[in-house]
């Protein structure tokens, strides 16, 4: 079954015994079970109701929310109250369930035999407190707390998030004042930017990275250089990393706080505000492993909201440069030497925003990987020292990108993923085709997963396509969801399929498999195919256009001989 359903591919089973691959196949469809899946897209002005409202909260009260026993985990009160004996947040989902069986969590007749089942029945049972279908048990004191917290405060902020809405755009439209609220992803501890409708702001620019950042970043750059370590056999010399505007502001610095980690360099922050006041350089004793050449691609958003965090990494960088350690311990001062150039920092030129090939991508307009790789280079090789200072060097950028050992790029929460836009391809798939490229051989690419800032995960890009793909892409609860918006939702199929499209011309990290789910989940000749027929016969044809394409490219291999024959039909061309 899992052969047949490309799984063995996702979890690289080939040579495993069999007793070692039952196992690592439970605990990723224990992980797959835990995605988030979106039921629907939000509407203007429309609070959530019913099964959604209840999916909402429970999603909303996953992780901890600040202080106090009504900001604890919902899920992770229930295991305290139940007295489960371990974190459902942070464990291995995989591993055997040898502890009670509590009849409270009878809640699925389900098979209980791993942690994961357990956290499947945290869920439920908290999905049943919230709706109110199952009352909480007066000796649950933690849960209790949580609930009251839920039907207090939080619930009601989500109620009014709709009628807030509509009464913000009414108020700007007329000119008058709109209260202001912050900003951040709600899922991941921020309650407080519920609920929506105001106008809101973002983060003090001087405190960044803060430090629960740094911590974060640290605790992720040591488990990327590990995980690269133990895939290679050796440490990572040269790494990128990319750092977008919003995803800094919604965590406060982790990518950031991430580089300087990479580099053996940690911010220094000021008694009182909190502010940064400068970095300081730690030992290689203290790393336990060589310092690490990264080089930053920023965003334009980045560049215009970050201008002080672009100076620290170029002042970190040039005081790493000019350290007298080995090679073996620093070899961005080896580089740098060798070159007589420390530039780490480049991004679009002033005034421009993206990476150049949305537009190859959306009208066709390349014909091999070179293009691609062409475009990123011409829009991203500007090195900037602050953001008013930035010059054209696009062959330095060059070097960089083809002494790459790995990519980077991480994903600060759940509410999306990577084929929900055209920045991850863009700016990860084109950074990875560059590489490629300039130096004739594929860099590891890592799409770390920092929605639970406590437990930071480390996964190959390729891991990361395959569990969207099974979880979200392909999932009849995502395709139902957005089939109830009509057009809308139609639109929302044709780009997911872009963006599959895209990464595999970029980064090349799908499969013949993942394609052919998707062909079979979209055009299968049943009810989706029909609803994208009826609801936006434009989006029908783009997603029949973009499988031609990706055979006509060599990026898919149908299984299917007429598969050709019906593409063609539905994108109207000839066969």
């Amino acid at each position: 079954m899992s052969r047949d359903s490309g799984l063995d591919k996702d979890l690289g089973l080939a040579g495993v015994d069999d007793d070692a691959a039952l196992g690592e196949l439970d605990n990723y469809l224990c992980e797959l079970k835990e995605l988030q899946i979106r039921d629907g897209l939000h509407v203007f002005g429309e609070a959530p109701v019913g099964r959604q409202l209840t999916d909402l909260l429970v999603a909303l009260t996953r992780l901890p929310r600040g202080e106090g026993a009504a900001a604890e985990s919902l899920t992770r009160a229930l295991a305290a109250d139940l007295g489960l004996g371990f974190d459902p947040l942070d464990c291995d989902l995989g591993a055997a369930w040898t502890a009670d069986q509590p009849v409270a969590l009878a809640v699925t007749d389900d098979a209980w035999r791993t942690v994961g089942d357990a956290v499947e029945r945290l869920e439920l049972l908290a999905a049943a407190l919230v709706s109110g279908a199952t009352t909480v048990d007066p000796a649950w004191t933690a849960t209790g707390a949580v609930l009251d917290g839920i039907a207090g405060e939080l619930g009601p902020a989500v109620a009014g998030c709709g009628d807030a809405e509509i009464a913000g755009l009414l108020t700007g439209l007329d000119g008058r004042f709109v209260a202001p609220g912050p900003s951040g992803a709600p899922t991941r501890g921020r309650p407080d930017v519920l609920p929506t409708g105001r106008n809101f702001f973002s983060v003090d620019t001087r405190s960044v990275p803060t430090a629960a950042a740094w911590q974060l970043g640290w605790k992720s750059a040591g488990l990327v250089v590990e995980r690269y370590a133990q895939e290679h056999g050796n440490w990572p010399r040269a790494l990128a990393v990319t750092a977008w505007g919003t995803s800094n502001m919604r965590t406060g610095g982790d990518d950031i706080a991430q580089a300087l980690a990479l580099l053996g360099v940690r911010p220094t922050w000021d008694e009182h505000g909190g502010r940064v006041t400068g970095f300081e350089i730690l030992p290689v004793t203290v790393l336990g492993r060589p310092r690490v050449d990264v080089t930053l691609r920023i965003s334009g958003f980045f560049r215009d909201a970050f201008g002080n965090l672009i100076e620290l990494f170029d002042k970190a960088t040039r005081a790493v440069a000019a350290l007298d350690e080995s090679e073996q311990e620093n070899p961005l001062a080896a580089r740098a030497a060798s070159e007589g150039n420390a530039d780490r920092v480049f991004g679009s030129k002033p005034g421009a925003y993206g990476a150049g090939l949305q537009a190859l991508i959306d009208e066709r307009g390349w014909d091999d990987e070179a293009d691609l790789a062409r475009a990123y280079v011409a829009w991203g090789g500007y090195a900037y020292r602050s953001a008013s200072e930035a010059r054209a060097a696009h062959k330095g950028f060059e070097r960089r990108l083809a002494n790459l050992d790995a990519v980077l790029q991480n994903q600060d929460n759940r509410e999306h993923d990577l084929l929900d836009s055209d920045d991850y391809y863009q700016f990860e798939g084109g950074m990875t085709a560059a590489a490629r490229v300039l130096s004739g051989r594929q860099p590891a690419v890592y799409h770390n997963d920092h929605s639970r800032p406590f437990a930071p995960v480390v996964r190959r890009l390729d891991e990361e396509v395959a569990r969207v793909v099974r979880a979200r892409v392909v999932n009849p609860k995502w395709i139902a969801g957005v089939m109830r918006h009509g057009y809308k939702g139609a639109f929302e199929m044709a780009a997911t399929v872009d963006y599959l499209f895209a990464f595999a011309a970029t980064a090349r990290c799908v499969r013949d498999d993942q394609f052919e789910m998707v062909y079979d989940a979209y055009l299968d000749g049943g009810e989706v195919q029909a609803f994208l027929a009826d609801a936006n016969p434009a989006a029908l044809r783009e997603i029949a256009a973009r499988f031609l394409e990706a055979q006509a490219r060599g990026l898919w291999r149908p299984r299917s001989n007429s598969a050709h024959g019906r593409l063609a039909a539905l994108a109207g061309e000839e066969a």
